[in-house]
């Protein structure tokens, strides 16, 4: 299995779906927020714990389609389903990669961009914390969806469709944590339903990616 996850890393950052593409895009969100609502701290640091979480999900979803358009491409991922490791370990590997390659080094950017919008205080803390809790369920979310659309021509468009609605209360607790830790008020609720999203996501959404993936190889 870490071979597995060893050589998706390889073919994620080969592929140009690495950790560059999902900072770039997170960066030119934070620069770009304030030309257009203005340079006024108070207003940036109001709107930083929401703009930081959007800015996140969005370049998370960019390199979703790729999870499984390389080995579908190439036949790897029939041979991957008629192995005889499980393939909901496959589809966890692959999500694993995914986070590794895009999640984790927003994580560790998020505080270097939160500057940018003039977030408080501990904010900063709070969006480290909530982002490494609710980026690994956007992975296995986003690899769901990569494995119900995968062999699809075209199926960027369709698998953001049926990703976004998904990641919707990941984004709400996710960013209400934030603000909470910035105003000094308890994060404890939104904190505990973030981790519970993430856990339910990692402990049930392998088996549905697996099943959608045999039924998509048929």
């Amino acid at each position: 299995m870490i071979a597995l996850l060893l050589r998706d890393l390889r073919l994620a950052i080969r592929a140009g779906g690495g950790f560059g593409l999902g900072l770039a895009f997170f960066l030119i969100v934070t620069v770009l927020v304030p030309f257009g609502v203005g340079p006024e701290g108070d207003t940036l640091a109001r709107i930083a714990p929401g703009i930081l979480w959007v800015g996140a999900l969005l370049a998370c979803l960019l390199s979703l389609d790729r999870i499984f358009a390389l080995d579908f491409e190439d036949g790897s991922l029939d041979l991957l389903a008629t192995a005889p490791i499980p393939l909901e370990a496959v589809v966890t590997m692959k999500a694993a990669a995914h986070w590794l390659t895009t999640g984790l080094p927003l994580v560790v950017a998020a505080p270097v961009f939160g500057v940018l919008l003039n977030l408080q205080g501990e904010g900063f803390f709070w969006l480290t914390v909530s982002l490494a809790l609710g980026t690994p369920a956007l992975s296995v979310i986003g690899t769901f969806g990569a494995a119900l659309t995968v062999g699809l021509k075209r199926g960027g468009l369709l698998l953001s469709l049926l990703v976004l609605p998904l990641y919707v209360p990941t984004l709400i607790f996710g960013a209400e944590t934030v603000r909470r830790g910035t105003e000094g008020m308890e994060t404890g609720a939104p904190l505990m339903l973030l981790a519970g999203i993430t856990a339910a996501s990692v402990a049930l959404l392998p088996f549905a990616s697996a099943a959608a993936i045999r039924v998509n190889l048929r």
